[in-house]
């Protein structure tokens, strides 16, 4: 593969080594503090052989399973957790936690704008489902970020007003030109929450963010935090599941949503997907460090190319594992997708090109030769079809892989 690549794009390459060696060597310690913190959780939680047990039927009685969700819970810095193969995204835990804890009438607030893409369907915001939170009789309303920052004067104006039961904080960018916002922003609007109003439910979608920093955002007083096993937590690993952890009074109504009331956590068959969710947080914080890496590889190559859209750049500070390039055109960004998918391990040879996507308003184009499908702690990118055609890359299991594909990716593109 190495002789498909530029020689331009070989030498900058081998000069990046030495630039961000200092970069990645910060990364390493973060990885290092989290690792820490997850393997004394196993140890703490005694973790066994046995815990790995296929778990059948009902899945009563399951102590894998509960020895699994502690250490999620003393992870995330949270009192309780959920983590299941039922809940099968990133979106479908946060649906399912909205639905458990809003009823007709509430309010929602989400103090960093228009949400995802997929997740403006499920609210109301777009189409046509009976079951958006809209058609549930649930009210939502929005605070726009003002240059990447939070606006406090506006948020803690509202909350003073009352009748707000929860507000939503989206970590991560998501197709949004903004930044994707530190645990220390995080925690600073928290405080301010909390000074107007002490009930509220505050609700992070952690997703691309979790072991990026040195903290989650349940160690700073978020009440219930959500995310999916394929990205981080999963540690390339897990194929499949997510997890919802938050204080044991929210987990339990959030555990009577996802079976019944009555039965909560006490259900929930495991599919023989214990070893890989344990086996898979304990290589998170490695996968995490990785696909880091090749983020800011990716950046520096960018940036050093010429590209001068690129966020965060490559001595930025980052809170989540997204890189983020503008390719000016539709060509460039289908090519450059291209690129990385014919640097995979599995479907090299699929020739992608932008098309509809399920809960996406707009043609995507989108690479992702992974092991897991829609995995994205896997080197992949994608991107909606519409100007200004900017990519959204994340993963790498591993820096060397994570190097090989973005350096193919560019050779495409300078061809």
């Amino acid at each position: 593969m190495i002789n498909q690549i530029n020689k331009k794009i070989l030498n900058l390459a081998t000069k990046s080594d030495v630039e961000l060696k200092n970069i990645y060597e910060k990364i390493d310690r973060i990885a290092m503090l989290n690792s820490d913190r997850i393997l004394s959780a196993f140890i703490e939680n005694k973790v066994s052989y046995t815990d790995f047990a296929d778990i059948n039927g009902y899945g009563n009685y399951d102590t894998g399973r509960d020895k699994l969700e502690k250490i999620f819970s003393s992870v995330l810095g949270t009192e309780d957790a959920l983590v299941r193969p039922q809940i099968m995204s990133g979106t479908n835990a946060i649906y399912i936690t909205f639905t458990a804890l809003l009823k007709p009438g509430d309010t929602m607030i989400s103090i960093t704008g228009q949400p995802y893409d997929s997740l403006q369907e499920m609210i109301g915001l777009s189409g046509t489902s009976s079951q958006s939170l809209k058609c549930l009789g649930i009210k939502y309303e929005q605070i726009d970020l003002i240059d990447n920052n939070f606006d406090i004067n506006a948020i803690k104006n509202r909350l003073s007003q009352g009748n707000v039961k929860l507000v939503e904080i989206q970590r991560s960018r998501g197709y949004s030109s903004r930044l994707s916002l530190t645990i220390e922003k995080i925690e600073e609007v928290i405080k301010e929450i909390r000074s107007v109003n002490k009930d509220v439910i505050i609700m992070v979608d952690n997703c691309y963010g979790e072991l990026v920093e040195d903290k989650e955002p349940g160690h700073i007083g978020a009440d219930v935090v959500v995310g999916s096993l394929m990205k981080n937590l999963g540690g390339g690993v897990a194929s499949t599941g997510g997890y919802i952890a938050g204080n044991k009074e929210i987990i339990e109504m959030v555990a009577d949503r996802l079976t019944a009331p009555g039965i909560g956590k006490e259900q929930g068959a495991n599919f023989n997907l214990n070893n890989t969710f344990f086996k898979g947080v304990f290589l998170a914080p490695n996968a995490v460090k990785n696909a880091l890496k090749t983020s800011i590889f990716a950046a520096y190559m960018l940036e050093k190319l010429g590209f001068d859209e690129v966020s965060p750049k490559y001595n930025d500070v980052r809170t989540d594992i997204i890189q983020t390039v503008g390719l000016k055109n539709k060509e460039n960004l289908v090519k450059f997708a291209q690129g990385i998918q014919e640097s995979s391990p599995v479907d090299s040879f699929v020739h992608v090109m932008p098309a509809p996507m399920p809960g996406y308003p707009f043609d995507e184009v989108m690479a992702a030769g992974s092991f897991t499908q829609g995995s994205t702690i896997e080197l992949s990118a994608d991107a909606p079809v519409i100007e200004p055609y900017t990519l959204y890359m994340q993963g790498g299991l591993t820096q060397e892989y994570g190097k090989l594909g973005i350096m193919l990716a560019l050779s495409k593109i300078s061809k």
